[in-house]
């Protein structure tokens, strides 16, 4: 599981996951870092508008300029941006051993995430 650890939604994710006995490996974005190589992995598998929390405090103080660039389609600022400013992505993040991930949390999207991996 990827995001922010003092972020609501994060923790109700891992109260789930640890009410379920599942097993998990948190990585926090701003104590382990988010490197290049795994944001790009990221966004090629989800797409980088998935992945940006456009509705969070982050985004909302970001100047006009900044948020337009990203909303014309510019992957490259949208990374940067990312990379720059965590908070700004959409968390949870959860992936399994396959690859496969899931954005974001709800106790039914999370029970039939887990059902298709048994």
């Amino acid at each position: 599981m990827y995001g922010i650890k003092n972020c609501d939604t994060i923790k109700k994710a891992r109260r789930y996951l640890e009410s379920q006995q599942i097993d998990f490996q948190f990585h926090d974005y701003r104590a382990d870092g988010l490197e290049r190589e795994l944001l790009q992995g990221f966004i090629d598998k989800l797409g980088y508008p998935a992945l940006l929390n456009t509705r969070g405090t982050t985004w909302r103080k970001l100047p006009e300029e900044q948020r337009n660039a990203i909303d014309n389609a510019d992957a490259d600022a949208a990374r940067e941006l990312m990379l720059a400013q965590p908070a700004i992505i959409k968390r949870p993040l959860l992936c399994d051993a396959s690859g496969s991930m899931l954005l974001g949390f709800s106790e039914e999207t999370y029970q039939q995430f887990m059902q298709e991996k048994s």
